[in-house]
């Protein structure tokens, strides 16, 4: 399913910063992203060809980096990884902005959120303000 509230891509990394808005200007000057989406002043989505990368507020219970996959069946991907073992940091909830996830930390403590579609949400919706729709420079 499509949403106009998640980023493209399938495996999406998420990168603290103690400045998000800063972060985004900086990699949209430096590395050639476009910004995407901004979420008030802790998330911005930036995307460069068909990938996407998030800046994110620095939060210490995130570690250092965090990661954001796309599954079929979230559900079904927890269950999995409950039955693993799996340090789960909060179980499949359904958001508003469309999207049905779940937050686990690896060994190393990263942080993986696995989400599916749920519905196609217009950002503006939830309080996103889409910035860009159209793709990165290379």
């Amino acid at each position: 399913m499509n949403n106009r509230s998640r980023p493209p891509g399938t495996v999406i990394p998420q990168l603290p910063y103690a400045d998000v808005g800063e972060a985004a200007i900086w990699l949209c000057e430096v590395f050639g992203f476009s910004e995407r989406l901004r979420i008030a002043n802790h998330r911005s989505q930036l995307t460069v060809g068909s990938a996407s990368v998030v800046a994110m507020e620095a939060r210490p219970n995130l570690g250092l980096a965090a990661v954001l996959v796309q599954v079929s069946d979230v559900d079904a991907h927890y269950q999995r990884a409950v039955q693993h073992g799996a340090q789960i940091v909060s179980p499949p909830t359904t958001y508003p902005y469309g999207e049905r996830q779940y937050t686990v930390q690896d060994l190393a403590g990263h942080s993986w959120t696995f989400t599916e579609s749920v519905a196609d949400v217009d950002p503006a919706d939830w309080g996103g303000v889409l910035i860009s729709v159209g793709e990165g420079a290379a």
